[in-house]
């Protein structure tokens, strides 16, 4: 089997593939499957449930995942396939699994230029989100020995296509909003942007760790039910339901499972989900909170708690 067809495959099977784009090399997995990008985070030892960027072959398929106005045509026109990305409104019907957006209502889309991305993608026939294909907080690869430096034995697949050309992250445009924010200086310079919608803002300060960011690099909040959540449980008061991790504690009036076996990749792909339906079926059954059973540091599970504590902090 050619190597693009077996990545393409590898893909599909809920796998995960390093290719290049033109910027860096980026750590693909399915981004409609939540177990292949909870296995991303896995990889990476990334610390929080960042946004991943979704990659497609052409503006068409990006476009039918999210809420696309005239600015975001004019840029994909302009721009596309190269480094630029779109945090968009997600669409109706969107498919792309809640981990991947952090549980966010945006999402963040991109056509990549490198031609073994461009056929990857094609062969592949699904989305794929792709950070960069490093443990969190080394440097960005720009070739395919500096993937296997720091993820050998992690991942399945590198597709080896040379050096990046551009070598820097993509540029992100959050165009969620009536003023269009940099959210991130990339491959396509500012001036250029401007010259198609009008100036750029910036984000607004973070109000230290608890701020939302819609985009990679930037810290992300979580989904954020409605009903109280309280952390740590060994017992179900009641009227509560029941976010559970290992064996179910018994008194529940909704239950989510997490991961029966106590796996936190398994509970990572199931953890924004799982908050969504408890706060739905918890209010239509007019119960009081959600009880989370704990959650270990290991693995995942430190970023599981971190979406944990923000879901359980104080209102403001």
């Amino acid at each position: 089997m050619a190597p693009v067809a077996r990545a393409a495959a590898l893909l599909r099977a809920g796998q995960l593939v390093a290719f290049p784009t033109e910027t860096v090399y980026g750590l693909g997995g399915a981004a409609r499957d939540a177990a292949a990008v909870a296995g991303i985070f896995a990889a990476k030892g990334r610390p929080h449930f960042n946004p991943l960027i979704s990659h497609f072959p052409d503006a068409d398929t990006a476009f039918a995942e999210v809420l696309a106005d005239g600015r975001a045509r004019a840029l994909a026109a302009a721009f596309w396939p190269g480094p630029l990305t779109l945090v968009l409104p997600r669409a109706p019907g969107c498919a792309i699994a809640e981990l991947a957006t952090a549980g966010l209502p945006s999402l963040a889309v991109r056509v990549p230029a490198h031609p073994l991305a461009q056929a990857l993608l094609r062969e592949a026939g699904v989305p794929v989100v792709a950070p960069s294909a490093n443990r969190s907080g080394a440097v960005s690869p720009t070739t395919a020995a500096h993937v296997m430096e720091g993820l050998a034995g992690r991942i399945a697949a590198v597709l080896d296509g040379g050096p990046c050309a551009v070598g820097v992250e993509s540029t992100v445009v959050d165009l969620t909003g009536p003023v269009p924010l940099l959210l991130r200086p990339g491959g396509v310079p500012e001036a250029a942007l401007a010259a198609l919608i009008g100036p750029l803002g910036r984000p607004a300060p973070a109000s230290a760790e608890d701020a939302a960011r819609p985009a990679p690099g930037m810290l992300s909040s979580h989904y954020a039910p409605a009903l109280p959540v309280r952390l740590d449980a060994t017992a179900v008061a009641p009227g509560e339901a029941l976010l559970a991790f290992g064996p179910a504690l018994p008194g529940a009036g909704a239950l989510w499972q997490l991961s029966e076996s106590g796996d936190t990749v398994e509970a990572a792909a199931r953890l924004f989900a799982g908050l969504r339906w408890l706060d739905a079926e918890g209010q239509r059954l007019g119960l009081s909170g959600i009880a989370a059973m704990p959650i270990p540091e290991e693995g995942l599970g430190a970023a599981i708690r971190d979406r944990l504590a923000r879901a359980a902090a104080p209102r403001g």
